[in-house]
């Protein structure tokens, strides 16, 4: 593994996995550049220290070969404005054009290949089986489109001299872009800016935090966290559980949720984790009192209430005031803050205030001293809507790498590059 910093790039082709799947309007044009912008730096590395790039990434989810609103060429003026050089293209990553014109690079010069969903290859997963198909053929698919793999990523890396994966939103894929070209590069592959940077944010979180260590955890459902809270309980001096969690929690421990999302099947899985934490010496955070709304809707009625009491045809779409400044203060106390998913419906404004007093009592935390890790999505862009993602210490792109990362497994983009 070498280091992007003191790597010699001069007269080398680089081939970078960047994460460009970015969200486009009905004229194809770039409505959000975060995550174009976050590769620049490390384009610009290889560009000023002599070398040329070759830029591969997915743009939605083609299911059917190439489709014109999936194509990559539709972002290259975004590319090209954050960049401020030309950037060439080839409308086929696995064509003579693209070949030829990676042969033909000069240092300083910028190629985007065509998208790499457009072929079945860079997922490993057979496309167009009948919906009757037998497991015979459903085998012997995977078989055959697991043996053509081989030559797509041995055609993307003859293009180039080295290899840097710079996608970490994709690193828990074992795609042929993310883990199994590295193969080819065993002394010349490394992370880009954006990967180091989501690795040693994260890690300095769950390898070595400052304490007290207070994660907050939201989402509507216990099932889809099961994983991570356990992680976490290992790790954590204090977990605050928000959003449709915590109705199941108060079911659980005989509360009155009214019509609030709830998940009875994970009641018993509810009581596990409590007494968990409490074997760990965890202390964990329910909300005390939420907004209760007649509706799910920006114009619904909404109340006050106890959490574990709220009315039949009401449901808790945000936390309470008393919910507000007991969490403010666990997180005012905190050396160490992990925020993934707000505590309320944050997209309509009537029920995001919890989360913004949750952002607002990390970015004086974050003042105060301490380490702030922004992740998830959700938590994402609820940080962005508030306008606060500059006063945290970091924001990480990761989505489900960052949440399998928390669970404690191993990410196939990660693990090509460090083996």
């Amino acid at each position: 593994m070498q280091s992007i910093e003191t790597y010699d790039f001069k007269g080398k082709r680089a081939i970078i996995r960047v994460d460009f799947n970015v969200p486009l309007n009905d004229k194809l044009e770039v409505t959000d550049d975060t995550r174009i912008r976050a590769a620049i730096p490390t384009i610009k590395k290889v560009l000023e220290k002599g070398g040329s790039v070759i830029l591969m990434s997915h743009l939605g989810r083609p299911k059917k070969g190439p489709e014109d609103k999936f194509s990559l060429k539709h972002i290259i003026p975004a590319i090209e404005k954050r960049l401020g050089v030309k950037v060439d293209f080839a409308g086929d990553c696995q064509g003579q054009e693209a070949a030829d014109k990676a042969a033909a690079l000069k240092p300083g010069q910028v190629l985007l290949l065509e998208n790499l969903r457009f072929y079945a290859e860079e997922e490993g997963k057979p496309r167009g089986l009948a919906e009757d198909a037998t497991d015979d053929e459903k085998a012997a698919a995977k078989k055959a489109v697991k043996a053509s793999q081989k030559e797509f990523v041995k055609r993307l890396a003859s293009y180039a001299d080295c290899y840097i994966n710079d996608a970490f939103g994709t690193a828990h894929r074992a795609h042929a872009s993310t883990a199994l070209i590295a193969e080819y590069f065993p002394s010349d592959k490394m992370f880009g800016y954006v990967m180091e940077g989501e690795l040693k944010a994260i890690d300095k979180v769950l390898k070595d935090p400052a304490r007290p260590f207070t994660a907050i955890l939201g989402g509507s459902k216990v099932s889809t966290k099961i994983s991570v809270i356990e992680n976490l309980l290992k790790l954590v001096n204090n977990l605050i559980l928000g959003g449709g969690m915590t109705y199941t929690f108060k079911a659980a421990l005989g509360g009155k949720v009214g019509d609030s999302i709830c998940e009875p099947d994970q009641f018993q899985t509810a009581k596990d984790i409590l007494a968990k934490a409490k074997e760990l010496g965890v202390n964990i955070y329910l909300a005390e009192d939420a907004v209760a709304a007649d509706a799910f809707s920006a114009d619904a009625n909404t109340q006050i209430v106890p959490a574990n009491a709220i009315p039949d045809g009401w449901e808790g779409l945000d936390i309470g005031p008393n919910a507000e400044a007991e969490f403010a203060k666990v997180i005012a106390e905190s050396k160490t803050i992990l925020w993934n998913g707000p505590v309320g419906v944050f997209e309509i404004d009537k029920f995001a205030k919890g989360s913004k007093a949750i952002a607002e009592a990390i970015v004086k935390a974050t003042k105060n001293g301490a380490f702030s890790l922004i992740g998830g999505g959700d938590s994402v862009a609820c940080i962005n809507k508030f306008g606060m993602a500059d006063q945290v210490s970091y924001v990480s792109t990761g989505g489900g790498a960052l949440l399998e990362y928390m669970e404690g497994i191993e990410l196939p983009g990660v693990a090509a590059i460090r083996k």
